[in-house]
């Protein structure tokens, strides 16, 4: 069993969350039941599933959580895009948070190989 709080990638993915929450506080009202709380939940998706794989006692099993996070950061990304696209945030902002959901990506795909290394 591994200790998810050492997981600099952890770690990173909550800060993450608490800038998503801040970006999905600007949008519009009308997105209450829309965008807003899809966008927050597969934000914290990341981090719950890096450390739900934590728990798992086998490679194969931490890895199939890494790939549900990444799986997360990608949908997390495309929503942000999305955003963009409906005016709900200006181009810096998305360009800035996709460059660190990016940077996220990469982190926890380097994690998957490492951990694929072990098996």
């Amino acid at each position: 069993m591994r200790n998810f709080r050492e997981l600099e990638v952890w770690k990173d993915s909550r800060v993450l969350v608490k800038e998503i929450y801040t970006l999905t506080n600007s949008l519009p009202d009308s997105e209450k039941f829309g965008l807003i709380p899809q966008i927050n939940r597969c934000s914290i998706s990341i981090p719950a599933n890096i450390a739900e794989g934590c728990a798992k006692y086998s490679q194969k099993d931490f890895i199939r959580f890494l790939q549900i996070s990444l799986g997360s950061s990608y949908e997390l990304e495309t929503h942000i895009i999305l955003c963009e696209d409906l005016g709900f945030i200006n181009s810096a902002t998305a360009n800035t948070t996709i460059k660190k959901i990016q940077n996220l990506q990469k982190r926890i795909s380097s994690l998957i190989k490492y951990n694929n290394s072990k098996t």
